[in-house]
């Protein structure tokens, strides 16, 4: 990342819908092993929002000064959807100048495990680059 560009939020897209048949056919599909998303390993629980979670949303509010917002394949703003260009999981960035780009792909999210610290590491190693 230029360092000299100062990022102001990050986004997340989870590799599911925001359908309540999207949203059921994740669940019954990730308990059987037939569907997978990393971000959603990170940012849930079997049934919500991990409360780590938003200790990470918060650090990156209150310490960097970056919202952190996610949405679903079927939601996300078009900008989002063209820079993601239909990769996911994955993050993108936008600097103070309302651009965007790519911020951490599928396979880096899924290098985090399912651990919301071990993400806001990557984070902070990737904002330090």
């Amino acid at each position: 990342m230029n360092k000299e560009i100062k990022i102001t939020e990050l986004i997340g897209v989870y590799d599911a819908d925001a359908t309540l048949v999207g949203e059921l056919s994740y669940w019954v599909g990730a308990r059987l092993g037939v569907r997978h998303c990393s971000l959603c390993d990170i940012t849930h629980s079997l049934f919500r929002t991990q409360s780590n979670w938003l200790d990470v949303v918060n650090k990156l509010e209150n310490e960097l000064g970056i919202l952190f917002r996610a949405y679903h394949r079927n939601d996300q703003p078009a900008d989002i959807r063209n820079a993601l260009a239909g990769t996911y999981p994955g993050v993108v960035a936008r600097n103070e100048s309302n651009e965007l780009q790519l911020f951490m792909t599928e396979s880096e999210i899924k290098d985090c495990g399912k651990s919301p610290e071990v993400f806001l590491q990557a984070i902070y190693k990737k904002l330090s680059q």
